[in-house]
């Protein structure tokens, strides 16, 4: 299965010289995007496998040489081979070694990097890489996806294309992590999901962090499941774990480095009484949700997610993804910022029935968006654009389907 970022970084290999840095959860399909990308001429080295581990450890320049890179007489037009790096986050000095790297290869090479954490993980490590590389960041497959054409890199939105109902179901039920996803099967998504935790919870986490109460992070994990998408208080995750609010602020950001869940804060500017701390978390995985309601905002949450995080990425601005909420309990699903301004509103809706939201009314007003969408998961999906049927402020009802189906 072609994924969206193959294209784009093909596009970065061609034309630019920084190093491209390609994070994701575990088992999002990093390393098969990692192997469309290469050749026989290429070469990989996995921080797992302790032959390819060696030649890390004993430095560029001895790396270089034995690529045959440290006297190369290549032709000026000649196609720059490329050096590939599985997992090097794992390795304490990563990012001493990738800026030694960088600087000894000097543009004859194209350099990967993939890892299953944030590749920012080891903040201690003084050496910065500014400058070096692009992030990109993978995600789970999305309805978008699996329906769209070929993309225009430089278009935020696509022309809507239909996903059939059995592709659509299985997408919500199994989660778009690539293999539960394919196989479609009850009894292989719950084998495969309890070794993804046991792999991230038993390996990762214990072999990356300094955290040594594994059995209470994986407490905390199961109640941002059973809380997905509710306001978090800290104070009463703390009392529930039996930890501090400190340990669980932190844990919290261990979870995040790991793409085990993500948080989503409110937008408060211009808007009055609005909530300001409080944020909403998600796990990645919407899959493992059991309530219908709060998988379906997990599901959107999802996506939304991608599609900021694809659209800064790609250089295409500055796109954060927000929620909206003020003191009187109106409150709005979604808010997505482009350049630090508020640009479109998604409150998702399970049934046609139910009446356009009130507070999605009157946030689109306050904020003057330019677009505002009631998306409702029942709905049959239309052959139209979303994106040039709204007006500023005036909230739209559109099918879920024909919204996310729009998005990368």
């Amino acid at each position: 299965m072609k994924r969206i970022y193959e294209d784009l970084l093909r596009e970065h290999l061609r034309e630019e010289r920084q190093m491209a840095f390609v994070a994701g959860p575990r088992q999002v399909g990093k390393t098969t995007l990692l192997q469309s990308l290469l050749d026989e001429k290429d070469v990989t080295f996995n921080w797992d496998r302790p032959a390819e581990r060696e030649w890390i450890l004993k430095g560029s320049d001895a790396l270089l040489e034995h690529v045959g890179l440290m006297d190369d007489l290549r032709a000026a037009d000649a196609p720059k081979p490329r050096m590939a790096f599985d997992e090097i986050h794992k390795f304490r000095h990563w990012k001493r070694f990738l800026k030694g790297l960088f600087d000894a290869v000097d543009g004859r090479a194209s350099i990967l990097v993939t890892g299953s954490a944030r590749l920012n993980i080891y903040k201690r490590d003084g050496d910065s890489l500014m400058g070096r590389y692009f992030l990109y960041r993978m995600h789970p497959l999305s309805v978008g996806e699996l329906t769209q054409r070929p993309r225009d890199s430089e278009a935020l939105t696509a022309i809507p294309s239909p996903i059939d109902e059995a592709t659509f179901d299985a997408l919500m039920r199994f989660g778009g992590f690539p293999e539960p996803f394919l196989r479609a099967s009850d009894r292989f998504h719950r084998r495969w999901s309890e070794l993804r935790q046991e792999q991230l919870f038993r390996e990762d986490l214990r072999d990356l962090t300094r955290v040594q109460e594994i059995d209470q992070l994986i407490s905390l994990s199961r109640l941002l499941i059973a809380q997905s998408g509710q306001l978090a208080n800290f104070s009463t995750l703390a009392k529930q774990i039996s930890v501090s609010v400190d340990t669980i602020r932190r844990w919290l950001d261990v979870l995040e480095s790991f793409y085990f869940s993500y948080r989503i804060r409110p937008w408060f500017k211009n808007v009055s009484k609005s909530l300001r701390k409080q944020p909403k978390i998600y796990p990645t995985d919407w899959s493992v949700v059991t309530d219908p309601g709060a998988r379906c905002e997990c599901f959107v949450a999802g996506h939304l997610l991608k599609a900021v995080n694809y659209w800064s990425d790609c250089g295409l601005g500055k796109f954060a993804l927000h929620y909206l909420r003020d003191t009187d309990q109106r409150e709005v699903d979604f808010l997505i910022a482009r350049d630090g301004v508020p640009w479109v509103l998604v409150e998702v809706k399970k049934s046609a029935k139910e009446p356009l939201s009130p507070a999605l009314r009157y946030f689109a007003q306050q904020l003057n968006v330019h677009h505002a969408y009631q998306a409702v998961l029942d709905m049959d999906y239309v052959e139209a654009d979303c994106f040039t049927s709204t007006r500023e402020g005036i909230p739209l009802r559109v099918p879920l389907r024909t919204l996310l189906a729009q998005l990368p």
